[in-house]
């Protein structure tokens, strides 16, 4: 077996102790950890040893299959297998995890209504529930035709000024929106008032040749707006399709330490191995202090109670502690939208979902289980998961971190975890850009979406579409996307044997 190359072998916490000082500088200046605190000495040993990569591929690692730690789910594999509580949860915190659940479910309606506690609506939105995008808390899809795209939004921006740049370096704003349609064009309004427009794509095939001379096709998409309901967009505004992602594991990548995360920073590619992984810098939405951004394709988001205000907002119209506008996206240019009513009842609070649900829906989507892997242990997936780490893939997709032993949620607490993923910005190329500026993130840079659960995705969401907008049809499609910083490990893919090729799939499809 030839040797796997230094810098994969250095994605592990012992990295992160060799470069902490050098953190600093990754992170554009910011004052963020660049060591851990909650771990003694011992403890660090151990973190660096069980997160080192693996150099031998006869066998599964121990616990391998449980890729959550102790948090995994061995439910039965159904449709449902994204939906089960954390195997860490004590029982008396069960119940705030089914009234999350029932949010998370929950049909909010137009104001004013009968149902003072459900509505808000709006009064643009993309949907009516949490669940309407994450269809049994999994990944969303392209619309397809004549099918509503709930589950697959556009987001809007237009260029920052020399002036409003510097609001994006200081991590105070992370773009700028649409002067009319605002940050994300919502297809759908309440009664009496237009909807801003509709999601139109078109696709174009083109042809891939392999290594071994079989073709794969790959369709483009091309996005456009139609029927716009409040005037023409700004003719600098860009279109950046995202469908909704699983929700499983998310409190545990919040637990994972900033210091071991930015340890695989290396923006200046300071090692020459064309591996640009830089962090998100973005400021916590209640303290506005400066922290890591981990969540979202952008990774604009710090926190899960973040990600999920923002969902509230933009998506469902809903105001909360955190982003309290009840007009929710409305711009002052859509003067009706802002005129319409909303559903904040000053006896329930002075928002339309007061803190006590953001709460218990943040509380939910943070222990979502993920699913132990299936046949880790089989020749067949063994010897993908060895074409894996050998073609760079692990570059991006780092395979374990071990979580903070201070974490604020003990069920998140000291978990050996395996998202194979290093939470970084990376250029993609061309051929996914999407000319849209996030924060740190340029328009051809994209967060390393973690990989577990991904084999799952036919069963629990009915569908085998991913990547950022779902073009892709297969994993096989998926890979073939990548560029930029993931040229060189897509193509080491595309000159594997078939037999090879295949097995790295069955191993993607074992997580």
């Amino acid at each position: 077996m030839p040797p796997i190359p230094a810098r994969r072998l250095l994605g592990s916490a012992a990295f992160c102790a060799a470069i902490a000082g050098f953190s600093v500088a990754l992170a554009s200046g910011f004052d963020l950890p660049t060591t851990r605190t909650d771990l003694s000495d011992a403890d660090m040993k151990r973190v660096v040893g069980v997160t080192r990569p693996t150099t031998d591929f006869s066998k599964a690692e121990q616990y391998e299959a449980m890729q959550a730690g102790g948090a995994t789910s061995i439910d039965p594999i159904t449709e449902d297998s994204f939906s089960h509580i954390s195997a860490t949860i004590p029982f008396e915190e069960e119940q705030p995890f089914r009234l999350g659940n029932a949010l998370f479910k929950k049909l909010w309606v137009s104001a004013p209504s009968s149902t003072q506690a459900s509505d808000g609506l709006g009064p643009l939105f993309n949907a009516r529930s949490c669940m309407s995008c994450h269809l049994n808390d999994g990944r969303g899809k392209p619309p397809e035709s004549g099918v509503s795209a709930t589950s697959m939004v556009l987001r809007l921006s237009r260029p920052a000024t020399p002036e409003e740049q510097r609001a994006i370096t200081e991590a105070e704003i992370v773009n700028f929106p649409d002067p009319i349609y605002g940050h994300q064009l919502q297809d759908l309004a309440v009664p009496g008032l237009p909807s801003e427009g509709k999601m139109a794509i078109r696709y174009t095939e083109g042809s891939v040749a392999l290594g071994d001379g079989e073709t794969v096709l790959l369709r483009r998409p091309t996005y456009q707006v139609t029927d716009l309901g409040y005037g023409p967009l700004d003719p600098a505004t860009t279109l950046s399709p995202r469908v909704a992602p699983a929700m499983i594991g998310l409190g545990l990548i919040e637990a994972i330490p900033e210091a071991d995360i930015l340890a695989h920073a290396d923006p200046d590619d300071a090692n020459g191995d064309g591996i640009h992984g830089k962090a998100a810098i973005v400021r916590d939405h209640r303290t506005g202090k400066v922290a890591l951004g981990r969540f979202g394709w952008k990774a604009q988001n710090a926190s899960v109670r973040d990600q999920s205000a923002d969902a509230f907002s933009n998506d469902i119209g809903i105001s909360t502690p955190d982003r309290p506008d009840p007009h929710g996206d409305c711009t002052k240019a859509e003067a009706k939208c802002q005129e319409m009513p909303t559903g904040v009842q000053k006896r329930l609070g002075r928002e339309e979902a007061p803190g006590p649900i953001l709460d218990l829906v943040t509380f939910y989507s943070e222990n979502l289980a993920v699913p132990a892997r299936r046949k880790a242990s089989f020749p067949v997936t063994l010897q993908g998961k060895r074409m894996f780490y050998e073609s760079g893939c692990i570059s991006c997709h780092v395979p374990k971190f071990v979580t903070r032993r201070d974490s604020l949620d003990k069920a998140q607490s000291f978990q050996l975890i395996w998202p194979y993923s290093d939470f970084l910005l990376h250029d993609m190329g061309e051929g996914l850009a999407d000319g849209q500026q996030v924060g740190s993130a340029s328009g051809r840079e994209w967060r390393t979406p973690p990989l577990w659960g991904i084999g799952l995705t036919q069963t629990v969401s009915r569908h085998s579409f991913f990547l950022h907008d779902g073009r892709a049809r297969n994993l096989t499609e998926a890979i073939l996307w990548h560029g930029g910083e993931a040229q060189k490990a897509r193509d080491a893919f595309t000159s594997l044997p078939k037999d090879d090729r295949q097995a790295l799939i069955t191993f993607l499809e074992s997580l």
